[in-house]
């Protein structure tokens, strides 16, 4: 317990540091937690890219490609809790890379990490938004009869609304006190775990026949007539990609530092705890689709009950549909998974406000004495919130005529918010031992074997996310985020070199350091 009138250790480090704390450190390590969990999310990350993923190289791919990547996820998010032990402010990923970088490359290293984790977090609310109305436009589809008895598919315009709809509704939210968010977040872990175990359960029980493991641990098959991809390699590492997208945002956590009690203990076990959960709870949710499969030709055709527009639909209609003859359960089930990516929209929206406004106490964005007022009733970011909630329904007009915009916006979200991992992770690499201040979670010597594997895994990650995902590549099929990310990061890199350099200098402290060693 602490005794009133002393200070909390993380408010401590975050004084040492050059900031006084201005947010309010209310934040236990559950609630912590649950926003980090939420960001994660159980549904989010799997739901949307799970047929593309079975159909490019089959279940087995799929199913151990999870484990792999999970594998590695845990030495990203080793090397992230022992920088966020020592750094618990809320610029986080920003202020560490400025930090570890030293004086001279890093304002650079700032520069880079708080745009690329801009960038990231903007489009992760495009992502959730996206797959919301996905499952939104489903549910609507099977309440309304299925695509074979006259359901109403919502056309494109009305899928924009409901992307737009579903934003507004997360920036709303984001504008009221941040205990408001908490207790939401906290209804989200419970409705995951909750929800999570229903699902993996019920699924295979319900469903009349279930795949045998030969099929899902050991199939592997390739669709050149859908995809136009005949190597099993390449397969193999685009089906991958529903497990890379799935496993981030664990950085949650180290956002709300100064939100939290003891931020330097309770900062890396949130991190760690997230990973852990969503590993176990990931492949099992995996495992309980794959074996529910009823036809796996079918899940794909354009004719089919949900339109071929939505594997995890199709999925859940046949089983409760098989055994029941009505699609009710089924419905029920899209719910708690809509649910699941309204809570993580809103978690993003969270984090994304919150570093915007880390980066315009700094003044590192156009118009920074806007974007870095508090709410004087909340005390919360709210002009962040909004400018958040903007750029992501810009991001989202194009769906109106591009079919591909959802790879798109999922490839700028992965490759914004790991590569902001990569930035401090290297730096922490690079750096000379003893110029590192560390917290209560500290590594020692396995520290940069830990950090050496965590930035190849993330190089890794970014460059297979620009890879084109269908052949022959046409307009249609032609994976914008190259595009779009080359001229995003150019114009940042170039504002650099011709202006910000001259200015920018990282982090701004807010308070004077008399004495002692940062």
């Amino acid at each position: 317990m602490t005794l009133v009138g002393e200070m909390d250790s993380g408010e401590k480090r975050l004084n040492e540091l050059g900031y006084k704390q201005e947010l309010r450190r209310e934040m236990t390590l559950f609630k912590t937690l649950a926003i980090s969990f939420s960001t994660m999310t159980l549904f989010t990350g799997i739901t949307p890219l799970y047929g593309s993923s079975l159909l490019y190289a089959g279940p087995a791919s799929l199913v151990w490609g999870w484990v792999v990547v999970s594998f590695f996820t845990w030495f990203v998010g080793i090397a992230m809790a022992e920088i966020c032990s020592s750094f618990p402010t809320t610029g986080s990923l920003y202020f560490w890379a400025a930090h570890l970088a030293g004086p001279k490359w890093g304002p650079f290293a700032s520069w880079c990490c708080a745009w690329l984790e801009t960038i990231g977090l903007i489009a992760g609310i495009g992502t959730q938004a996206y797959a919301g109305s996905q499952t939104l436009q489903s549910i609507i589809l099977l309440c309304s009869g299925t695509n074979k008895d006259g359901g109403y598919l919502a056309p494109k315009w009305l899928f924009l609304c409901m992307y737009m709809g579903l934003t507004v509704i997360w920036a709303f939210l984001n504008t009221f006190a941040l205990e408001v968010i908490a207790f939401i977040d906290v209804i989200s872990i419970w409705w995951q775990v909750i929800g999570g175990l229903v699902i993996v359960i019920m699924l295979p029980l319900v469903a009349l026949t279930t795949q045998p493991a030969s099929y899902v641990f050991t199939s592997f098959e390739v669709a050149p007539e859908s995809t136009g991809i005949s190597s099993k390699a390449y397969a193999a590492i685009l089906s991958l990609l529903v497990s890379q997208y799935s496993l981030y945002g664990y950085d949650a956590a180290a956002h709300l530092t100064e939100e939290t009690k003891g931020a330097d203990k309770n900062g890396p076990i949130a991190i760690l705890s997230s990973i852990g959960i969503i590993t176990v709870f990931g492949w099992a949710y995996i495992l309980a689709l794959t074996f529910s499969i009823q036809n796996p030709s079918y899940l794909f055709d354009p004719t089919s009950e949900t339109a071929g527009t939505f594997v995890p639909a199709q999925i859940l209609y046949d089983a409760f549909h098989g055994r029941y003859h009505n699609a009710t359960g089924a419905i029920i089930l899209l719910f708690v998974i809509w649910g699941s990516f309204f809570f993580g929209g809103l978690s993003i929206t969270t984090s994304a406000a919150r570093v915007v406004y880390a980066l315009a106490r700094d003044g590192g964005i156009p118009f920074s004495s806007v974007w870095r007022k508090i709410h004087p009733k909340h005390k919360v970011p709210s002009n962040a919130v909004w400018l958040c909630a903007a750029i992501c329904i810009l991001l989202g007009l194009p769906i109106l005529k591009v079919n591909v915009i959802f790879t798109a916006i999922t490839s700028i979200c992965t490759i914004g918010w790991v590569g902001g991992y990569a930035v401090p992770i290297f730096a922490r690499l690079t750096m000379d031992e003893k110029n590192f201040k560390a917290g209560p979670f500290y590594l020692g010597k396995a520290s940069r074997p830990i950090c050496l594997v965590a930035v190849l895994w993330i190089c890794y990650t970014c460059s297979v996310f620009l890879l084109p995902t269908y052949y022959p590549i046409t307009w249609n099929t032609f994976n914008y985020a190259p595009v779009a990310l080359g001229v995003g990061l150019g114009v940042i890199l170039l504002w650099w070199v011709v202006d910000a350099r001259k200015w920018f200098k990282g982090p701004v402290r807010n308070i004077d350091v008399s004495n002692g060693k940062v």
